[in-house]
């Protein structure tokens, strides 16, 4: 499941104070699905989708591609105007294969910045593993980045 749509899933919730309980009561399903949703374990059918949306009042493409308006950063390049505490906690929610992928388009700057932060990766290696890649691929990944940044400081705010 996309790491983007279960972190905004949550931040839905949290965002009309609701508990996860009180969501599970509300769609008539178990808190333990709504768990599943928020930790990325599986994804809501379409009929809950749908259930959700309406709650909301939003579409069901919002939740399965949620727009995230900038709150922190704008580009890939921003990373480095957060805190190392603060971003840290966001990329350990992405693989290493997805970090270093978005990385493959980043400048040297932003490349030591998280080879310092994640000592235990071996980023030369998986860049030689990845290969060649689509500058689509590198771009979209950053894209998630952003909007993972974006979305915990909105979250932060609640």
């Amino acid at each position: 499941m996309n790491i983007i749509m279960s972190k905004y899933l949550q931040f839905l919730r949290k965002s009309h104070n609701y508990t996860q309980d009180d969501l599970a009561k509300k769609l008539d399903i178990s808190r333990q699905a709504i768990s599943k949703w928020e930790t990325g374990t599986t994804l809501p059918d379409l009929g809950v989708l749908l259930k959700i949306s309406k709650l909301y009042g939003i579409t069901i493409n919002d939740i399965l591609e949620p727009s995230i308006q900038p709150q922190r950063i704008t580009d890939f390049e921003q990373i480095s105007t957060i805190s190392e505490k603060e971003l840290r906690e966001v990329l350990r929610q992405f693989d290493a294969n997805s970090l270093v992928t978005a990385l493959m388009g980043a400048s040297p700057e932003a490349n030591r910045l998280c080879e310092r932060m994640f000592p235990d990766i071996d980023f030369e290696m998986i860049r030689n593993n990845i290969g060649r890649i689509r500058i689509e691929t590198v771009e979209d990944m950053q894209s998630q980045i952003i909007a993972m940044i974006n979305l915990q400081a909105i979250d932060r705010k609640l």
